[in-house]
């Protein structure tokens, strides 16, 4: 992670928003009228999908992917104007919100205005045409980065935006040099010091197939020398094998205990259940219930979470990033009040605490505990629901569960958890204790 990168961040929530697709008008200003609510729920950062130019030449369904940029500099005319993007992003500012602009690096569109003008800075297969490295990208073509004329290129765009926003989602950034992004974070945060860089990093069967035909291929810990936020796709496979029954919750929560030893300690995870890229989190989980511990895991998990528009309103359909395909409608649900109560807890400063233990217990409940300063919470999550008995060391006594601020009784060294997530915040001696010795 980038060595300036500020721990507050995982005190915070991110929204996502793809502009086509959020209202019925399908414009910023459809986003910016919903800009209250947004807010409401318990938004930090809002985090925008591409709004430039799409190109038409092998364009994807009838409006194409707004990963298939024409015109980095450019503002989508389906959206509205320059104006009226910036009156998103300045009411946006005014609730006390961060933007957060998405950023497509690797590629353009075949009829992009780089693609015509230094068709040079592209990749070209044998005969001499551009190409791409991802063969189901057919809508894209891929930048040579050995171009440094390029570099600047790019980072001027970047700069050009900052007057607007605060910070940018850098798409399959694992792609792009490494020496490039801490170049570009160099130059912006020199103009713009508080500017938010996430990077969609990619779990390790892309890294290595990527090496593998002698592409760069960024690993989440190359990635945190220069962005301040990951995403969690590392062990995202892991939790969709145990909730389809491939694998178990002790290897998932295994493999997330060691992202705290293997990136740097003020590293930043993007937690999530759904995004643009993957299906509903409503296809894994069975009911609402189950909706709720799981969203209650992220929240509580080391990290900033993400939450997709719709999600709050337990959408079931993936929308298309290639047609209208408008989510106002997909309502199956209301879980505001409970992301709401989850952003008060996940402000709490305890949770950016440097002693983060993960565990598995009875049933298969997780347990997470935070500890610092006198004080720690820990959190008993049943992610399928699991109704037990868990032991604790707790006293004897009745505790607030922090997510319903109903009691919890703790009997005998246990307490119930009856299907639901139990939270409790308690004074704790916090002594710093020796380190084991591990040189045998």
């Amino acid at each position: 992670m980038a060595r300036d990168t500020q721990t507050q961040l995982r005190n915070e929530m991110i929204y996502s928003v793809f502009v086509r697709n959020y209202s019925e008008a399908g414009n910023f200003a459809g986003v910016t009228a919903d800009l209250q609510r947004i807010k409401d729920l318990g938004t930090d950062i809002l985090w925008l999908l591409p709004i430039n130019p799409i190109g038409e030449v092998n364009r994807k369904g009838t409006l194409g992917s707004p990963y298939a940029i024409k015109d980095y500099r450019g503002i989508n005319p389906e959206y509205g104007t320059l104006a009226d993007f910036k009156a998103l992003t300045d009411r946006a500012h005014e609730l006390g919100m961060k933007v957060m602009l998405d950023i497509v690096y690797n590629h353009t569109s075949p009829d992009s205005v780089l693609a015509t003008e230094h068709p040079e800075w592209f990749y070209h297969d044998a005969d001499g045409q551009l190409t791409n490295k991802v063969g189901d990208w057919s809508d894209v073509k891929d930048l040579d980065y050995g171009h440094h004329e390029l570099w600047q290129y790019q980072i001027d765009t970047l700069l050009y935006w900052s007057q607007f926003v605060d910070g940018y989602r850098c798409d399959v950034a694992p792609l792009v040099p490494l020496d490039f992004w801490l170049e570009a974070r160099k130059q912006v945060n020199a103009k713009y010091p508080e500017t938010l860089w996430l990077a969609e990093s990619a779990g390790s069967g892309f890294i290595e197939e990527l090496r593998s035909q002698g592409y760069t291929g960024l690993s989440d810990s190359e990635l945190y020398q220069a962005f301040d936020m990951t995403y969690d796709y590392d062990v995202f496979g892991d939790f969709k094998d145990y909730w389809q029954g491939r694998s178990t919750v002790e290897r998932y929560v295994d493999l997330l205990q060691r992202q705290d030893a293997t990136f740097p300690g003020n590293y930043v995870k993007m937690r999530f259940l759904e995004n643009h890229d993957n299906a509903r989190m409503m296809s894994l989980m069975h009911s609402k219930a189950e909706a709720v511990n799981n969203l209650t895991w992220i929240f509580m998990q080391r990290g900033i979470p993400l939450i997709y528009n719709g999600q709050e309103f337990l959408a079931e359909h993936q929308p298309s990033l290639f047609d209208q395909d408008t989510m106002v409608a997909d309502r199956h649900g209301d879980v505001t009040p409970l992301i709401q109560k989850l952003v008060t807890i996940k402000q709490l400063p305890l949770l950016r605490a440097a002693d983060y233990q993960l565990a598995v217990v009875e049933e298969g409940i997780v347990k997470i505990t935070y500890r610092a300063a006198g004080e720690a919470l820990t959190a008993w999550i049943p992610l399928k629901g699991q109704v037990t008995a868990v032991a604790t060391k707790l006293a004897a006594g009745s505790y607030q569960n922090l997510l319903t601020d109903g009691p919890t009784e703790v009997v005998d060294g246990k307490l119930t958890v009856d299907g639901q997530p139990v939270l409790i915040k308690y004074v704790t001696n916090t002594a710093v204790t020796k380190v084991a010795d591990q040189s045998n």
